[in-house]
């Protein structure tokens, strides 16, 4: 059975002092997260391995930011 993320979850608890606008965006941001999370751990089991690291910082000119993710992969070579 493969670890659950909370990933919904925690996001959910966060925003309650949000406004409806960014609650929503927060629980699309969320879903996306969590089936990338599950993308991540399908590509584990395959046999790569998945690194999410900050490309950019994207920045909406009033204080608020997000990071901005690439993928580094790593294959394991064949035994021989």
């Amino acid at each position: 059975m493969a670890p659950r993320t909370r990933v919904k979850e925690r996001a959910e608890e966060q925003a309650t002092t949000m406004s409806a606008d960014q609650q929503a965006v927060i629980r699309i941001v969320a879903n996306d997260l969590h089936r990338l999370n599950q993308s991540v751990m399908k590509a584990v089991e395959a046999g790569v391995s998945v690194e999410l690291v900050r490309s950019a910082r994207h920045h909406g000119g009033d204080g608020n930011w997000g990071d901005l993710l690439i993928p580094v992969i790593v294959t394991q070579q064949p035994h021989g």
